[in-house]
């Protein structure tokens, strides 16, 4: 995979290049009527949607945490609370997700967040060669490898995603 850049670059294109990582930009024209962005991204760019992840933002025990599942399936709160050895989670407020991250809904991405977030991956993700998350902005997905994913956020990885479609948007 060879590190490509482009103009209208976003702050997690920026952590990959300054760290080094090998990563393609998959930009694609974003539907404003679409709902769920990462289900648009799978079937815009042709890409299994178990390759596309959603980066969702979860509250657990007052402080916002960062989950990252395929969008061919939903987050599973309990798991994810249990990989931060914790007992609940809750999905984020919108506006507080925004906040802390520096991106608008539908356009997180898991990379070049404002301010850094405990972080679990879905184990899922270390079955592949590549996987795509959002690039920061709606329209726009990077694929890179999933150790640099795990390394690039100091993820832990657990089993949190849940087989099951669900409305939980990235």
């Amino acid at each position: 995979m060879a590190r490509r850049n482009n103009a209208q670059g976003t702050p997690a294109i920026a952590a990959l290049i300054a760290a080094g990582v090998p990563f393609v930009l998959h930009p694609y024209t974003h539907d404003p009527s679409a709902t769920s962005y990462g289900a648009e991204a799978a079937q815009v760019l042709g890409v299994d949607p178990s390759r596309v992840f959603k980066t969702l933002m979860v509250e657990v025990e007052g402080r916002l945490a960062v989950g990252i599942v395929p969008v061919s399936g939903t987050l599973d709160l309990k798991a994810m609370a249990g990989a931060l050895g914790a007992r609940k989670a809750a999905m984020a407020d919108p506006a507080a997700a925004q906040r802390r991250t520096g991106y608008v809904l539908g356009g997180i991405s898991p990379l070049g967040q404002r301010q850094h977030s405990p972080t679990v991956l879905d184990a899922s993700a270390l079955a592949l060669d590549t996987l795509l998350v959002s690039g920061g902005r709606r329209g726009l997905d990077i694929e890179l490898a999933p150790a640099d994913l795990v390394r690039l956020t100091e993820a832990v990885t657990a089993p949190i995603g849940s087989p099951a479609e669900g409305n939980h948007r990235r």
